[in-house]
């Protein structure tokens, strides 16, 4: 193998791990954004709930599950 057939081998592999690395930096990236909503969600319930509003309405606003309010 040649050196230059070697240094190009070498960038090959690191532009793949660099690719790799950045994947899953925006993998983690949406995953929180996404966690986060949640709990933007969870906590507007637990106040909608501490205030009387029914179950149900809370549901409907929140897109949350009866069962997701109840355990709050």
């Amino acid at each position: 193998m040649s050196y230059r057939t070697s240094l190009e081998q070498k960038w090959d592999f690191e532009n793949v791990l660099s690719y790799a690395v950045q994947e899953a930096e925006e993998r983690k990236y949406v995953e929180g954004k996404i966690d986060g909503k949640i709990e933007g969600k969870k906590e507007t319930a637990r106040k909608m709930k501490t205030q009387g509003v029914q179950i149900e309405k809370i549901a409907e606003f929140t897109d949350l599950s009866i069962s997701e309010i109840e355990e709050l």
